[in-house]
This record gives C-alpha cells, structure tokens and sequence, in this order.
C-alpha cells in the first residue's frame, strides 16, 4: 500500500525590474497546472495580468504548517510572494522539514523573469530619486556645488586603478556613476531645458554607435590605430572644430594638459614644437611633449613616481 503523496510547493518569483505580466512560459505552466495559487500581497503587481488570464488567485497568507497541509494528498501549491520575499514562510518550511515530523512536500523555486543586465541601475535611478526628494542635504544641491565632487570622485577612481584592490575599484566606480545619476537628477528640474538620465544615456548610445562604425557599420578596421583614427575622424565631423586644441578643457592637471596638446598637434601632423622659454614651466612642458611621444601619460608616470618618494619618505621616517 503505498503512502499518501505530500504534494509540491512552488514559490513563483519574479523580477520587479522586468514589466509584470511577462512571465516565462514554465511559470505560466505552473500557474495554470497548480490547485490552488496564493498570494499573501493584496497589490501584487501580476496580480492583474494573471486574472486577465483567467487564474484564480487566493489572497492568503498562509503559515508554513497551512501551507504543507494544503498540500496533502498529491495537490500543488503555488505560492507568489512579494518582490522581498517571504522569510518568515521559508524560515518555517525549514524548521518543519528539520523537525522530522512532517512528511514535507516537494518544494521548487521557480523563477518567473529574470533580471537583464544592467537591471540594477535601474534601482539606483529610483533610489537617488528618493535621496533627492526626501534628503535635507541632496535636495538642495547643484551641479556647481557639486562639481568639485566629480574630480574628487574621479582621481579616487584613478588611484583604485593603479594601487587599490579589486573591491577598492568596484566602489570607486560607483562613487563616480553616483555623480553622473545625480546630476542627471538635479537636470530633470530644470525650468527650460530638462533631461534625464535617459536622455544622457541615449545620448552615449548614439554617440557610441556613429563613433564605430566598424562595429555597427561597414566600416572596417584592423587595429587598434584604425579605431583611433575612425574616432578622431567622426569626431571633427561631429564638432566641426576650427582648432585642433578646441576642446581641450584647459583646467585639467598641467601636465595632462600638455601631452594632450602635443598628441593632437601630433595626430594632426602639425609641425609645431613646444616653445623654447626660460623656467621649470616650460621644461615641464617638453617633458610632457616628450612623454606623449613615446606612449607614457606623463600623469600617471609622476604619480608612479611620487608613490615611491612617499614610501622612501615613510622609510625614512621608520614607517
């Protein structure tokens, strides 16, 4: 004689960040196959989509006991709890299956969506929404008080790159894509000209897709220097600049400054070699000339170097 089936729990999840109603097709068969469907949240966001679709959906929030009874007798229970889940359901599951005296159903996990990638800046754009609404100090903030910030942000990031740790840049970056979110925030008030971030982001998308084209076009190109030269090309088309030196912002670090400029008169093929002048300003200028020629960001070298003056100083100090 054999004994009475214990049944077969599902807990159906499914991603908030992917629009409700679209459910892969193993969580509709298990929705229309299941006895009995309960959901605990009275607003849960599939609940319109599976009664256009003819489920019938109980509103209960049953205890872990409930739920094993429920089963009893071969019967299938599909469960849909909330975009947090349900800990005190499964934490009472467990204690049952622990306690040995219950022959415990079968119980699935089933996911129903699955998050796309990228899918959690999607939660930091309704997060930073939050901050800038209900923080005192966010809501009251520009992109002029910010912006100092943003260069803050970004030398924290280049210090993680070439002296941290693997968790020590994942947090930098994210300190840097705070600041872009957040002033994509603060430019959503603007009174004449908003945007958004997904206009920002559309905006690089675009911006990405016209500069390579020999990814989304016909275009070819073999090696690293043809993408450059694809790059620089769309880019003087793009900006219709009179000078080689037009946008070259002038308030980044001098001597990023200078080999920024001896690249582009050296892209250009200009003839025109950094002035001869009295003073450590214009040494300093040739070195970083110098430096771009042979492929060193000059930045990164005296930083590199300066890291060594500041060990040998710690040396020194019996550090």
């Amino acid at each position: 004689m054999t004994s009475e089936s214990p049944g077969r729990i599902v807990l159906l999840t499914a991603s908030h960040r992917v629009a409700p109603g679209l459910l892969s097709w193993p969580a509709w068969q298990a929705l229309r196959g299941a006895d009995r469907v309960l959901c605990p949240v009275a607003h849960h966001p599939q609940l319109p989509y599976l009664k256009e679709a003819g489920v019938a959906v109980e509103h209960l929030r049953p205890t872990a006991e409930e739920l094993v009874a429920a089963c009893a007798g071969g019967r299938t229970v599909l469960v849909l709890p909330s975009g947090e889940g349900d800990r005190d359901l499964t934490d009472g599951l467990a204690r049952l299956a622990g306690s040995g005296r219950f022959a415990m159903p079968d119980l699935e996990l089933l996911p129903g969506s699955y998050d796309l990638p990228g899918a959690r800046l999607l939660d930091l754009v309704q997060v930073m929404d939050r901050i800038r609404r209900a923080c005192p100090w966010s809501s009251r903030q520009t992109h002029t008080g910010l912006a100092k910030y943003g260069i803050e942000e970004a030398y924290e990031l280049v210090e993680a790159i070439e002296d941290g740790t693997r968790e020590e840049l994942r947090e930098e970056l994210g300190d840097v894509l705070l600041q872009v979110v957040f002033h994509a925030r603060i430019a959503e008030e603007h009174p004449e000209e908003p945007f958004s971030v997904d206009d920002v982001a559309g905006t690089l998308v675009e911006k990405l897709v016209h500069r390579h084209p020999h990814v989304f076009g016909d275009a070819t190109a073999e090696t690293p220097e043809d993408v450059k030269a694809h790059w620089l090309r769309t880019k003087a088309v793009e900006k219709q600049r009179d000078s080689v030196t037009d946008g070259v912002p002038l308030g980044q670090p001098g001597l990023a400054l200078a080999a920024k400029l001896a690249g582009r008169v050296r892209t250009a093929g200009l003839d025109v070699p950094p002035p001869a002048g009295e003073g450590i300003g214009y040494e300093l200028l040739h070195l970083a000339a110098r430096a771009e020629a042979e492929g060193v960001d000059p930045e990164a070298a005296l930083r590199a170097a300066a890291r060594a003056y500041r060990d040998a100083i710690r040396a020194a100090e019996g550090l």
